[in-house]
């Protein structure tokens, strides 16, 4: 299988992917339902639902977000993901 890139970056060292409040979390699992990429997985336990994939994560896109009710989700700033990615970029053409 091909390594996955995002503008000339593998997309595993991008930190683009959802985290889950639990103290706003309701586990409603729509952000799962919802996700065709297999982010988020469904567990046994105090916190049935888990990022599990997040490399799965579409650079970028919050559409999962924009389904939970109680905005448990959040994601990091796009400013710094496009200023994390142009870093990784710079230092594997130095190399």
């Amino acid at each position: 299988m091909a390594e996955t890139t995002f503008m000339g970056v593998p997309r595993d060292q991008i930190p683009w992917f959802p985290t889950i409040d639990y103290d706003k979390c309701t586990f409603c699992m729509e952000c799962d339902t919802f996700c065709p990429h297999h982010v988020f997985e469904r567990r046994e336990g105090d916190r049935p639902l888990a990022i599990a994939n997040p490399a799965n994560c579409v650079v970028f896109c919050r559409a999962c977000a924009k389904t939970c009710g109680p905005d448990a989700l959040s994601f990091p700033g796009k400013p710094e993901t496009i200023a994390r990615i142009k870093q990784i970029r710079e230092g594997a053409s130095s190399k």
